[in-house]
């Protein structure tokens, strides 16, 4: 077992960056097909930058990688129907729990 210079924390991140890069890419790419193709360049990207162990270079890579998302981001995204902000979003809201109509006070 190797130990690694680098904590969990910046694993997170680093698999964060690439999730959301992937996730942009997506927004700009309806088609699977060609999407994929933009998806295994993110991966190229991410491989080639694997074997940096020098902190002060990866933190540079990061950065430059963070600045490319920003310039690159969707202006719309694609947001999921039933998500925070999608056309679906608390369309049908549940029921009161109470009573509809309260009896007693019109008495």
């Amino acid at each position: 077992m190797s130990v690694s210079p680098f904590s969990d924390a910046h694993r997170r991140y680093v698999k964060s960056l690439f999730k959301r890069m992937l996730v942009n890419e997506r927004n700009w790419v309806v088609r699977y097909d060609l999407w994929r193709a933009r998806a295994c360049a993110v991966r190229a990207e991410f491989e080639r930058n694997r074997n940096v162990h020098d902190p002060r270079a990866l933190a540079a890579i990061l950065e430059k990688a963070e600045e490319e998302l920003a310039r690159k981001r969707h202006p719309d995204p694609y947001i999921p129907a039933a998500f925070p902000g999608g056309t679906k979003w608390e369309r049908n809201a549940p029921p009161r729990l109470g009573p509809i109509f309260d009896h007693e006070a019109h008495h």
